[in-house]
């Protein structure tokens, strides 16, 4: 009686990290992350991604945002999913649709770069550093994202790898498309407050100097901003 073939899944998580790709389990069979708070649990560590794969024959995660990754997702439409009225003439997947994109900037396809190609679409091709979205069916990954690496096997199609070469640079060209546009300035906000005790004067000069320190500060720093100002107002006095 043969004995089942080795499950390839560990040694491709391993060959992932060695590339300095960050990986962690995803469903068995499935897309889905196996473990909560993946992209900050995703790792190159080899004695832990020995300890996952040897406790259970998971799918291939890849976090593409600590990975430094980019990847273009080329799809195909389902039956019921036609293309957008302005699509031109002759594009009738991701893969026509990136084509038509590069042809319109006078650049070559990027495709020398790793490519993996599931079951059941054109594949997804690597690249680095951005994210957004370009063309009909062509999306991305990067920051937030995650991708099905080679040899995980989902809905019986296995992802397989159709280009092993090294991961190309962005292309200056994709990194300008791919770059969110500048928020508007910020106005000043002012909201004037009225002390009537101490309590209530502590809690509006912590809040008007929220509020200066939020619309002064700049565009780079205005996400933390935010959040920290969202953590004054969940405060109350009675908690001093």
């Amino acid at each position: 009686m043969p004995y089942p073939s080795p499950s390839p899944l560990p040694h491709a998580a391993l060959a992932a990290a060695e590339r300095g790709w960050h990986v962690f389990p995803l469903a068995r069979g499935g897309k889905r992350p196996a473990v909560r708070a993946w992209e900050q649990r995703a790792t190159l560590d080899t004695a832990r991604i020995e300890r996952c794969w040897a406790a259970g024959d998971y799918n291939l995660g890849i976090a593409t945002g600590p990975s430094d990754l980019v990847v273009i997702d080329l799809d195909v439409p389902k039956d019921d999913n036609t293309a957008p009225t302005e699509t031109p003439a002759g594009i009738t997947c991701g893969e026509d649709a990136l084509a038509a994109l590069s042809d319109e900037h006078g650049q070559p396809y990027p495709s020398e770069t790793y490519t993996v190609r599931t079951g059941t679409t054109p594949g997804g091709i690597e690249l680095r550093n951005t994210a957004g979205t370009l063309a009909w069916k062509v999306d991305t990954r990067a920051g937030g994202g995650y991708v099905v690496g080679a040899h995980s096997t989902v809905n019986g199609s296995t992802y397989r790898v159709v280009h092993d070469a090294p991961v190309a640079p962005l292309p200056v060209w994709l990194a300008v498309l791919l770059t969110p546009a500048p928020l508007p300035p910020q106005k000043p906000v002012t909201v004037p407050l009225t002390a009537t005790d101490r309590r209530s004067s502590y809690l509006n000069s912590a809040v008007n100097a929220e509020l200066e320190r939020v619309t002064s500060s700049g565009e780079s720093q205005h996400n933390n901003a935010l959040y920290l100002a969202s953590r004054w107002g969940s405060w109350s006095p009675e908690e001093s």
